[in-house]
């Protein structure tokens, strides 16, 4: 148990360090590829199960789905709030809107955290600390990985630890209902996706 216990926690940290400091790092060009082949090997390496095969994908795009709509509207209905306009405007954008919405967040955002960080982090914790602590270790892992993303933007340190966390924990909940890794994928694809589109539209517009 304890040594189940001392890799969990080398992975979780390990994955804080990478996305905090290797990352921001790389260039903007290989960083999807890069991150994209560092979750197929975590899940490789630690035989995560991923559910994306029938039926438990099933499963997990129903449950997907279901939170990935409501998720987009609340994205979109933040916009006519003002300080929330405001950031999405002062944002810097990739050049290219379609690679960052069609490569760089599905594939190297997406599919790279939900594989390392609910597939792999995820299954390591779980069988070492069980499933309600293996759960707060990945999801606060995911929320002190964000911390460099935090500083880039200008935004709150503390503020982006702590909603980026609960969001964590609640794709690990998907993840885990569902059995399907689905499920997480689509709920972070639409979290994602929506802000992306938010932001150009709002740039767009000013």
């Amino acid at each position: 148990m304890r040594a189940k216990r001392i890799r969990a926690l080398a992975l979780a940290a390990g994955l804080v360090g990478w996305y905090g400091l290797v990352n921001p790092r790389l260039s903007r060009r290989v960083q999807p590829l890069v991150n994209a082949a560092l979750g197929a090997g975590l899940v490789a390496a630690t035989r995560a199960p991923l559910g994306l095969r029938p039926p438990a994908i099933w499963s997990g795009l129903r449950h997907g789905l279901a939170v990935a709509g409501p998720i987009a509207i609340a994205v979109a209905a933040s916009t006519a709030i003002a300080p929330v306009r405001d950031g999405l405007a002062g944002r810097d954008l990739p050049a290219s809107s379609y690679g960052w919405l069609g490569f760089k967040i599905p594939i190297g955002t997406v599919w790279s955290e939900e594989a390392v960080f609910r597939a792999a982090l995820g299954t390591l914790s779980a069988d070492a600390f069980g499933p309600v602590w293996g759960r707060v270790l990945q999801s606060l892992a995911f929320g002190l990985s964000h911390i460099d993303d935090a500083r880039s933007t200008g935004v709150p340190v503390a503020g982006t630890v702590v909603v980026t966390g609960f969001a964590g924990w609640c794709f690990a909940w998907l993840h885990e209902r569902s059995g399907s890794l689905a499920a997480s994928m689509l709920a972070h694809l639409a979290t994602n996706e929506s802000g992306a589109v938010a932001a150009i539209a709002v740039q767009r517009r000013t």
